[in-house]
C-alpha cells in the first residue's frame, strides 16, 4: 500500500507540473498585457532625430550670427582729414581675388562686353555717368590733336574736353588691347568709383560702347607732376620749396588712404611723378589705378603677381621676387621725394658714371648734410630751409631703404612732413626721433 501510495503521487507529477506551468504563463501574458514594452530601436531613432534638430538649429544661428558680425565690421564710418565716409567706398576689396576685381555694377550692365548701351536700364553708381563714344567724340572736337594733354604711354592719350552740361574733364581714350588692357579699364572704373578722397583723382564716368573704352575724370588744370619736374619749358618757372613739400604731403595722404583706409589695403603699383597731377592751387592728386591690386590680410597686405610698373620705381624685393606690398608704394613714394628734392629723373643714363640711378646715387649722400645741400635741384636757387632739408632727406632716406621692413609706413611720412607744411621755417623735433625709431628698428 505504501508502495502504490508513492507510485501514484510520482505518476501524477508532471501534470499537476505542466498545470501549474500553464497558470504561471497565463498570469505572466496577463501581466504583459497591462505594461507594454517600446522596443529600444525606437527610442534610439527618437533621440537620434531631436539631436540632430538641435544640431542643425544650433549651426544654423552660428552662421547667422557670424554674418551679422562679417557685415557690421564691412560698414565701418571713418575720419580721414576731419571728413567722414563710409567704408562702403571700398568693400569691393573685401569681397574680390588678388587676382580678380568685381566690376562695379555699371560695368556688370552689358556695355562693358559690348553689349549695347541703354542708359535706362543701366544703374548709376555713386555719381558715376555712363557715356556713349559719341558724347565724348564731340566733347572732344573729334579727338583732335589740339586738345591732347597727356600721353599715358601704352595705356592711351588724355584729351581736354566739355561735356553736354559744360564740365571740363580729362578723357583718357584707352589704347592698349587684349586682357591687360580690359583689365586696367575695369579695375580704375571699381576703384575710382568707389573710393572717394580729396587726394585721388576724381572719375565723373567711363564709356564701354562696343570695343571703345574711355574713362572720364575731373579736370586738373596744372598738368603732371613729371612736366612740372623734368619739362625744359617748366624748369624757367620751377615749383618753390614749400609748394613741394605741401605736394609730397598729398601724395603721403594719398597713399595713406589706400593702404589704411581702406577695408582692405589698396596697392597703387605704379605710384610715380608722371601719375601726380596738380590742381589749378597746385595741390596734388594721385592718379592712374591701372595696375592696382588689393592687399592680402598678411603683413603689409602681401600678394605675389606679376612684376609690373615703371623702371626706377619698383622696390627692389618686388623686382626680384614678385613679391608686392604696401612697402613697396613707400619706395616709389621715396623716390618722388627724391625727384622733388634733386629735380632728377629716377632714370639718367646721360649723367656721368654713378648717377644713372638716382636711387643709388643718393642714398649714401642723404645722411651726410653737407652731401645733402649739393644735391638739392639748383632750380630753387637755395630758396629753402636747411633744416627743412634735412628732415625731408631723413624721410626719403628711410623710404628707399632696401629692406622693406624698414621702410615706415604712410601714416608716419604723413604726421613727420605736416610739421614742414604748417611751419616751412622749423623742424620737428618729434617727427626726426619717429625716423630715428624707424632707422633702429623695422616697422610692420
Amino acid at each position: 500500500m505504501e508502495v502504490n501510495t508513492s507510485f501514484a503521487v510520482a505518476a501524477e507529477s508532471p501534470i499537476v507540473a505542466s498545470t501549474r506551468n500553464h497558470s504561471h504563463l497565463e498570469e505572466h501574458n496577463k501581466h504583459h498585457h497591462h505594461h507594454p514594452h517600446f522596443p529600444s530601436k525606437t527610442i534610439l531613432i527618437v533621440v537620434i532625430t531631436l539631436t540632430s534638430f538641435m544640431l542643425l538649429l544650433a549651426i544654423s544661428l552660428i552662421i547667422f550670427l557670424l554674418r551679422r558680425l562679417k557685415s557690421s565690421h564691412k560698414n565701418p564710418s571713418t575720419k580721414l582729414g576731419g571728413e567722414e565716409f563710409h567704408d562702403t567706398s571700398s568693400r569691393f576689396v573685401a569681397s574680390s581675388t588678388a587676382s580678380n576685381f568685381t566690376c562695379s555694377p555699371d560695368v556688370r550692365g552689358g556695355c562693358m562686353y559690348g553689349g549695347n548701351i541703354n542708359r535706362a536700364s543701366i544703374p548709376k553708381f555713386r555719381g558715376v555717368q555712363v557715356f556713349t563714344y559719341k558724347e565724348l567724340e564731340v566733347a572732344t572736337e573729334g579727338f583732335t590733336e589740339a586738345n591732347i594733354i597727356s600721353n599715358n604711354g601704352g595705356f592711351g592719350l588724355v584729351y581736354k574736353g566739355v561735356l553736354s552740361d559744360g564740365t571740363l574733364a580729362a578723357i583718357k581714350l584707352l589704347q592698349r588691347q587684349g586682357k591687360q588692357g580690359e583689365r586696367a579699364f575695369r579695375i580704375e572704373v571699381d576703384l575710382l568709383s568707389r573710393l572717394h578722397s580729396p587726394y585721388l583723382v576724381g572719375l565723373i564716368g567711363y564709356c564701354a560702347d562696343q570695343h571703345h573704352r574711355l574713362l572720364v575724370f575731373e579736370y586738373v588744370a596744372n598738368g603732371t607732376l613729371r612736366h612740372h619736374l623734368h619739362s625744359a619749358y617748366d624748369r624757367a618757372q620751377p615749383l618753390d620749396w614749400w609748394t613741394r613739400m605741401r605736394v609730397a604731403l598729398d601724395c603721403a595722404r594719398a597713399l595713406e588712404f589706400l593702404h589704411e583706409h581702406a577695408a582692405t589695403p589698396v596697392i597703387h603699383r605704379d605710384f610715380k611723378s608722371h601719375n601726380v597731377v596738380l590742381d589749378h592751387n597746385f595741390r596734388a592728386k594721385v592718379s592712374d589705378f591701372g595696375l592696382a591690386r588689393m592687399g592680402s590680410e598678411k603683413i603689409n597686405g602681401l600678394v605675389s603677381t606679376r612684376v609690373l610698373g615703371t623702371t626706377g620705381y619698383l622696390a627692389p624685393e618686388y623686382a626680384s621676387t614678385g613679391k608686392l606690398t604696401t612697402k613697396s608704394d613707400v619706395y616709389s613714394y621715396g623716390v618722388v621725394l627724391l625727384e622733388l628734392l634733386t629735380g632728377r629723373v629716377p632714370v639718367d643714363i646721360k649723367r656721368p658714371p654713378g648717377e644713372h640711378v638716382l636711387v643709388s646715387w643718393a642714398l649714401p649722400r642723404l645722411t651726410n648734410r653737407e652731401k645733402v645741400v649739393e644735391m638739392v635741384d639748383p632750380a630753387l636757387r637755395g630758396q629753402y630751409s636747411k633744416k627743412d632739408l634735412v628732415q625731408v632727406a631723413a624721410i626719403a632716406a628711410m623710404c628707399i631703404q632696401p629692406e622693406a621692413d624698414y621702410r615706415p609706413l604712410m601714416t608716419d611720412v604723413v604726421q613727420s612732413l605736416l610739421p614742414l607744411v604748417r611751419n616751412p621755417s622749423s623742424v620737428s623735433s618729434s617727427s626726426s626721433l619717429r625716423f630715428q625709431k624707424h632707422t633702429s628698428s623695422p616697422s610692420h
